[in-house]
């Protein structure tokens, strides 16, 4: 029997492509069936729910999950990364630093924003670097005709920001916090304020005027959506 992208609580947005709004934080994981490959875009904010999205993809795949790309180096995008053992991880070059460095800052972040405890400290000792990263563009080839570009389009939101293009009718561009829908973009310590703008400007050269845009947190939007948040973001950091 066929499962659909909906019995698992997931948003079908093309043929092969879905994405979910996890609890807690709202933040969006994402998923791209090739033949016999699944590329899972970033990972859940703990073991457990990075658990819950492998058993949800490789359902959905009828597989394992192959590859997995994390859009940027923060515990919701993150910490679920090690329930993926065995996959090829993808991240911006130099996100591997920030993992091998920051994991008490991650942590630290984690707990902050509510995350218990025991959780934090669990996924930040099983966090294991990428070991591909992507400096530009990579094209991955996941069988069966599907093809998926990684950009490396930041720094922006993050000095390691990465988005994720799916070809198709329609085209779509997974962001990460790049974008957000359900509030105002965050800027934390170890945002770029005044390259953003840029990165937004590359994005949307890659994805185009049709393609559908899936924010780190929110609803999926459009390309005037992306314009007006990078106008925004221009005007708030003060820069073109």
């Amino acid at each position: 029997m066929t499962v659909t992208w909906e019995e698992h609580g997931w948003e079908r947005l093309a043929a092969g492509v879905g994405r979910c709004r996890l609890p807690g934080w709202d933040c969006t994981a994402g998923l791209v069936l090739g033949a016999g490959t699944a590329l899972m875009v970033d990972a859940g904010s703990s073991l457990a729910e990075g658990a819950r999205l492998r058993s949800a993809a490789e359902s959905l795949a009828g597989g394992r999950v192959t590859h997995l790309a994390l859009t940027h180096v923060h515990f919701d995008h993150v910490f679920g990364a090690a329930a993926f053992a065995g996959a090829a991880v993808y991240a911006a070059v130099g996100a591997d630093g920030v993992l091998r460095r920051g994991r008490d800052g991650l942590r630290h972040d984690a707990v902050h924003h509510g995350l218990p405890a025991d959780e934090a400290e669990e996924a930040a000792l099983a966090l294991v670097p990428p070991r591909h990263p992507v400096s530009g563009e990579l094209t991955l080839d996941l069988g069966g005709g599907r093809q998926v570009l990684l950009a490396n389009v930041g720094p922006g939101h993050t000095a390691h920001d990465l988005v994720v293009l799916v070809p198709g009718d329609p085209e779509v561009v997974f962001c990460g916090d790049l974008v957000e829908e359900s509030g105002e973009p965050q800027a934390g310590p170890d945002a770029v304020p005044a390259r953003w703008p840029d990165a937004l400007d590359r994005l949307l050269a890659l994805g185009g005027d049709d393609a559908l845009y899936v924010p780190g947190h929110g609803a999926v939007v459009d390309a005037a959506f992306v314009r007006r948040q990078r106008d925004a973001l221009a005007t708030r950091f003060g820069v073109s």
